[in-house]
């Protein structure tokens, strides 16, 4: 929320962020894989589609680091505009400004004296010159999101390059996947305060269906 974005230079992905990545991967190349054991397809088939997961989710991954570079700059931006309205303000309509940038569970924790408190360490703040720009930390962040989705297609792809046949292949790959789907929601499961292992066997389990429903969808 705060005009000073100083914290923004050292962001890096959280580990929800990070596991969503991951699962956005890897239910792009299940969704190849999976069609797979649809068509029982021969090793010219199965290159061909092992080529185009690739290069589906090196195509995503570029496309996600891209959107999360505007998500950055929008929300510097936003920051930016809050902190000049802040400043022309009269005092009331500082620390209304300032409340609903706030989230409601923020908000129903912050007095009216730590509000006003912010409102002037706003006005002390230097005058911000020109439009908010991204960062070298931005664009390492967004390479970040981008090996993300790349590379979680790797350890699913890796069974069909060593295992000649295309059968044991796949069925190599689906344990692969599940074990990273289970490690992804453990993760998750970690760091949101719930339980690691059910959050992994739910991950699992929503992580089928979502394939399989594409698949079924023509995805």
């Amino acid at each position: 929320m705060a005009g000073d974005d100083s914290n923004s230079d050292n962001r890096q992905l959280d580990s929800i962020e990070r596991s969503s990545e991951v699962l956005f991967g890897l239910i792009m190349v299940l969704t190849f894989t999976g069609s797979l054991r649809i068509s029982g397809g021969d090793h010219d088939s199965v290159d061909r589609i092992l080529l185009a997961a690739l290069g589906c989710n090196f195509a995503w991954g570029v496309i996600d680091a891209v959107m999360y570079l505007m998500a950055i700059l929008s929300e510097r931006s936003h920051n930016l505009l809050l902190l000049r309205r802040v400043r022309v303000a009269d005092s009331e309509q500082g620390r209304r400004l300032i409340n609903d940038a706030m989230s409601p569970d923020l908000a129903s924790v912050v007095t009216e004296t730590e509000v006003e408190a912010i409102r002037r360490r706003f006005i002390q703040l230097p005058e911000a010159a020109g439009r908010a720009r991204l960062r070298f930390s931005d664009y390492r962040a967004a390479a970040g999101v981008f090996l993300l989705v790349f590379l979680s297609t790797f350890p699913v792809v890796l069974p069909f390059v060593f295992i000649s046949r295309p059968g044991l292949a796949l069925r190599a790959s689906n344990v692969v996947a599940i074990i990273m789907l289970f490690l992804t929601g453990y993760a998750y499961g970690k760091y949101a305060g719930y339980r690691p292992l059910r959050v992994g066997f739910w991950m699992v389990l929503v992580g089928i269906a979502m394939v399989g429903l594409t698949i079924v969808l023509g995805g």
